[in-house]
């Protein structure tokens, strides 16, 4: 039975713009941000007296409102990450009629260091909510001591191995270098992956998010007005958020009963599409052992099969998967290679694939794209986005 879904296909992504991912961009979070906004709203062919609607993550919505001397608001929120939130709160608040026209961003970034050593340190701290102590504290099992944690579970229990998680990065990294916005484009090999420095069993560098600074901007408003604005609307066709009752990482009681699955059930639920209707797949990536629960939650294969999955569905030549030869994923590189940025990267990929802008890797008639931003415990969740 299909659930209520009055705002599908009716609220509409008509800017966007980034600032590059790098490893220390030299500027503030505040400035990359705003940066990121300003393009975003010029790339809908809109000025700031057009905007009554700011939400953002940790640089607060007051800031750029004020910074971008944007008139007059209806409506703000500053919310959690994964940015599937920021996309519906955004899209609720535009069909309430709250507020018109929304802009929606997030930034990361990189705890500023006085060395060239501290900058070169691919784990060196970030900033803001998700990004505590804690999650450096051995005595915690937040961040990726939990996420290694469940990725040792999936391996005993599936009996996969270290090299299905090697080609989620591999996958990563072959497309992201076709990808001139990625902040990793040197190609990968399996015994490259294997060969990486251990960081928590089994996680090697490779299994874990990039961290980089940068910034992502979105404008959000209606179908109706979308039509009128210079670029190619992307429809909201489909979105929700998934957690359960037994959400932190240590008390998950096992590999099927997580946020995804919530996020899985409802999606579907709330579109008209399926599976097959989808041209690109977004799986997040933050930790390798996510995107293979994507594949397996999404239905693509059942539970423990996505390793020999994506080996049947894997191209040697362009050294990348792709589900059924036609589909492929994360093509801009994921957490893994474009750098990690909570989903906000996945979004804005999908944007531009169907816009058809997604230059050196376009995707030839991409019209519908299925992202699942976010993890197991409490931050899943899940997108479907369209073109007319």
């Amino acid at each position: 039975m299909a659930t209520r879904n009055p705002i599908r296909d009716r609220i509409a992504i008509v800017g966007v713009h980034s600032e590059p991912y790098v490893r220390d961009r030299g500027m503030s979070q505040n400035a990359m941000t705003l940066e990121a906004c300003m393009g975003a709203v010029r790339d809908a062919g809109l000025s700031a007296a057009d905007i009554d609607g700011v939400c953002g993550s940790q640089v607060p919505a007051h800031y750029v409102a004020s910074s971008l001397r944007l008139p007059a608001l209806t409506w703000w929120a500053n919310v959690a990450i994964p940015f599937t939130a920021h996309v519906i709160e955004a899209a609720n608040a535009v069909a309430s009629g709250t507020c018109d026209t929304v802009l929606a961003y997030h930034s990361t970034y990189r705890a500023s260091g006085t060395s060239r050593t501290a900058a070169a340190d691919p784990f060196r701290a970030r900033t803001g909510p998700g990004f505590n102590v804690l999650s450096r504290n051995p005595d915690s099992i937040s961040g990726a001591v939990g996420y290694a944690a469940w990725a040792s579970r999936y391996l005993y229990e599936y009996g996969a191995k270290r090299e299905h998680f090697g080609l989620i990065a591999i996958n990563s990294r072959s497309n992201a270098s076709r990808n001139a916005h990625a902040a990793l484009r040197t190609p990968l090999s399996m015994e490259e992956y294997l060969g990486g420095r251990m960081v928590r069993d089994p996680f090697t560098i490779y299994d874990m998010d990039y961290p980089v600074d940068g910034a992502d901007a979105f404008v959000i408003t209606t179908v109706a007005r979308a039509r009128d604005l210079p670029q190619k609307p992307v429809l909201v066709h489909a979105a929700t958020l998934g957690m359960t009752g037994r959400s932190e990482e240590d008390q998950l009681p096992d590999l099927r009963h997580h946020g995804q699955q919530v996020v899985a059930e409802n999606l579907w639920r709330r579109s008209e599409l399926t599976r097959e209707d989808c041209d690109i797949f977004f799986p997040y990536d933050g930790f390798s052992v996510i995107a293979l629960s994507c594949f397996e939650v999404m239905g693509y294969c059942g539970y423990g099969e996505a390793g020999p999955f994506l080996e049947d569905h894997w191209n040697p030549e362009m050294n990348r998967i792709e589900i059924g030869g036609r589909i492929p994923v994360n093509t801009h590189g994921g957490s893994l290679s474009d750098g990690g940025t909570q989903g906000v990267g996945h979004i804005r990929e999908a944007v531009l694939q169907l816009r058809g802008q997604a230059e050196g890797r376009q995707v030839e008639g991409a019209r519908t794209a299925l992202i699942t931003p976010g993890g197991f415990f409490f931050n899943a969740g899940g997108l479907i986005l369209r073109t007319d």
